[in-house]
């Protein structure tokens, strides 16, 4: 009997590690056919240190507009509904961080300074001349926020895009009675499945890219998925410093600015998976809002835009309120620089 249950358990132990090393096979195959099937749009900029940035640069003309995502996977996807759009009436730059989809990953601890200065040195690599329009959703406001204060002489104006808030994780705390869900457990889980296949085979759509990304986007941002969790997963550890040091620069004189904030509310799902009741969801509301109203506050040229039918991905959800707020202050910025000249 013995002998017949250690058999059993040598042949558990045998299909288990053939699943194990079928998935890292099917994984390594998977993310050699993405670089052969979906190359880097743009070019791949050294960075200093071996590393490269994937930057995407468009279109003729000044300012040039600089696209920040926010906390995913989609890297310079994220703007896909609106890049080229933008592009044909001035420069636009997409690009993505350290990490997500075609750029290498970052050695050492995570520093948000190192991250703005990652772009700083690409668009030098790159000869892009400021004066810039930096546009960023979500996570990419407090990034072009720290840029700006960094290299504030670059920026000649911002769009905001449903961008999150120096003084979030507080103000939100306040608002439901406790921090919340964001669902940093899962991006961790997934990465540390990302060698198996699991995340390729088994991530949920919604993971991947949001409703109204194009079909093509969505493909692309899931065969490169794997290979950029671990650079989320980073981000996510470092959020806390990253508005920490963003909320040193809110302050933007006279700066165009847009501030572009969604309309939607969680649907029943949502707040089911974060643990709120209807209740608490209207307050998450109502405390973003505000939020948004004290971004606009930052600038003395602002404008603050609720965007009808707009999820938090504006840019895809409604891409011409985001191309119109870009060509806004773009023209702003045209007719600063004119008449400085005079």
């Amino acid at each position: 009997m013995k002998k017949w249950l250690k058999r059993i358990g040598l042949g558990v132990v045998a299909v288990v590690a053939l699943t194990v090393l079928a998935g890292a096979g099917f994984e390594g195959l998977s993310r050699a056919a993405a670089a052969r099937s979906f190359p880097a749009p743009g070019r791949l900029v050294d960075v200093g240190g071996g590393r490269r940035l994937q930057l995407d640069c468009r279109g003729t003309g000044s300012p040039v507009v600089i696209f920040e995502s926010g906390l995913d996977t989609l890297g310079s996807l994220s703007w896909a509904r609106v890049h080229g759009k933008v592009a044909e009436s001035t420069r636009a730059c997409a690009y993505s961080r350290a990490g997500i989809m075609w750029s290498d990953h970052a050695n050492g601890p995570f520093d948000v300074r190192r991250e703005v200065n990652d772009l700083h040195k690409a668009l030098a690599a790159a000869g892009e001349k400021p004066p810039f329009v930096m546009v960023g959703h979500s996570l990419g406001g407090p990034y072009v926020l720290t840029y700006t204060g960094l290299y504030g002489g670059d920026v000649a104006g911002l769009v905001f895009v449903d961008a999150s808030h120096p003084d979030q994780v507080a103000r939100l705390r306040n608002a439901i009675g406790r921090d919340l869900d964001q669902g940093a457990g899962l991006i961790r889980a997934a990465d540390s499945l990302a060698w198996s296949g699991a995340v390729r085979l088994f991530a949920p759509k919604g993971t991947i890219a949001p409703d109204h990304a194009p079909p093509q986007t969505a493909l692309v941002a899931a065969a490169w998925q794997p290979q950029s969790i671990r650079a989320t997963v980073r981000e996510s550890n470092g959020l806390n410093e990253t508005l920490t040091v963003a909320g040193q620069y809110r302050r933007l004189g006279d700066r165009p600015l847009v501030v572009l904030t969604r309309t939607a509310t969680a649907p029943p799902a949502a707040l089911k998976a974060m643990k709120l009741s209807p209740d608490q969801g209207r307050r998450l509301d109502a405390e973003w809002r505000a939020m948004q109203d004290d971004e606009a506050a930052w600038s003395t040229r602002s404008r603050h835009q609720v965007v009808a039918d707009a999820s938090h991905y504006i840019q895809f959800d409604q891409p011409k309120v985001v191309i119109a707020a870009v060509g806004d202050v773009v023209g702003l910025v045209r007719i600063d620089a004119l008449a400085h000249e005079r």
